[in-house]
């Protein structure tokens, strides 16, 4: 493929600042058309942001011929019949996280995609940023020696329209659209990273509740995992703490110091060893996805290879599934 010519499937609220306007922006790619069931939304997109084409019918951007990549913005539940008819129609794509709402679904889409030989992308974009990259870095150059144990600590309050006298909780918290709850929302990006900072994750186990009552899904989940090198790890996220509570909080722990982060609200990276403690800041790029597409962008014409794939994506759900105990 020489020019990469993409088409949005869902031009929804993830669509107008993080990925979106990225595909213009990257070296050998450009954003042709894009879909949304309404069709006033859809032409509204394409107005603000400049796309020559709009749809209100998944089949027909699939099949404009002038489309040759196609990125699937839905929630997940859609993904993977979009993910299979795209491929089946000779195009690459690139999905948003999670990849599907169980492993289940993500294998059946890797399938299509040994079976085409048509490749598969995944959103985990955090595979790409700098932020990332250096505590990937700062790992494998053991300035904290050998790693020992990881710990996640997530508390968010709940948002504004799972509470009040009409909640109207949004699809995200909705398990037979996304799969879970806010839990698969974020620990997905959470368990992507880690894996490809220190390996894959050989076990998993956890407890999933509901306690507040405000929507269906799990509210609230605790894990322990171990990866395949020995390194230990735990976890905790509740979705139905007050604002003050609010926190967003993971160390590494090695033999030497440990790192600390934040996996989505904060831009310091603190690394403490026996020479003292130092504190890296690194913030996010405007447009948060589009490192990771220009890497999407390079793979497809053959000039180097992308992190993220079909492949590492279904990890991320492989292992929420060990922990809620779908799996």
């Amino acid at each position: 493929m020489d020019q990469i010519k993409w088409g949005i499937i869902g031009c929804g609220n993830v669509t107008e600042v993080k990925s979106g306007p990225a595909f213009n922006k990257v070296k050998n790619s450009k954003l042709v058309a894009v879909m949304r069931r309404n069709a006033e939304l859809a032409e509204d997109y394409a107005t603000r942001h400049n796309v020559p084409k709009w749809y209100d019918d998944a089949d027909e951007l699939i099949n404009d011929p002038e489309v040759n990549a196609i990125y699937i913005a839905t929630p997940p539940d859609a993904h993977e019949e979009l993910a299979i008819k795209a491929m089946q129609a000779g195009k690459p794509v690139y999905i948003e996280k999670p990849m599907g709402r169980t492993f289940a679904e993500c294998e059946r889409i890797n399938e299509e995609s040994k079976r085409t030989g048509i490749p598969v992308f995944v959103a985990y974009y955090r595979r790409a940023l700098d932020y990332f990259l250096k505590v990937k870095e700062l790992i494998d150059s053991k300035v904290i020696g050998d790693i020992r144990f990881v710990d996640i600590y997530l508390q968010w309050q709940p948002y504004e329209e799972e509470v009040g006298s009409k909640p109207k909780p949004r699809w995200r918290v909705d398990p037979e659209v996304s799969g879970g709850g806010h839990f698969h929302d974020l620990a997905s990006h959470q368990f992507d990273l880690l894996e490809y900072v220190l390996g894959p994750v050989k076990s998993a186990s956890g407890i999933a509740r509901n306690q507040a009552g405000l929507y269906s899904a799990d509210d609230i989940v605790v894990a322990t995992y171990e990866f395949e090198s020995g390194v230990l790890g735990k976890g905790s996220w509740c979705y139905t703490v007050n604002k003050e509570q609010r926190a967003d909080h993971a160390q590494i722990v090695g033999s030497k110091g440990r790192i600390s982060f934040s996996f989505f609200e904060k831009f310091d990276i603190m690394i403490e060893t026996e020479k003292g403690t130092q504190t890296l800041n690194i913030p996010y790029p405007k447009h948060v996805q589009q490192p990771l597409i220009d890497l999407i962008v390079q793979d497809l014409r053959g000039e180097g290879k992308c992190p993220s794939t079909g492949e590492t994506g279904a990890r991320a759900n492989l292992i929420m599934d060990w922990i809620t105990q779908k799996q």
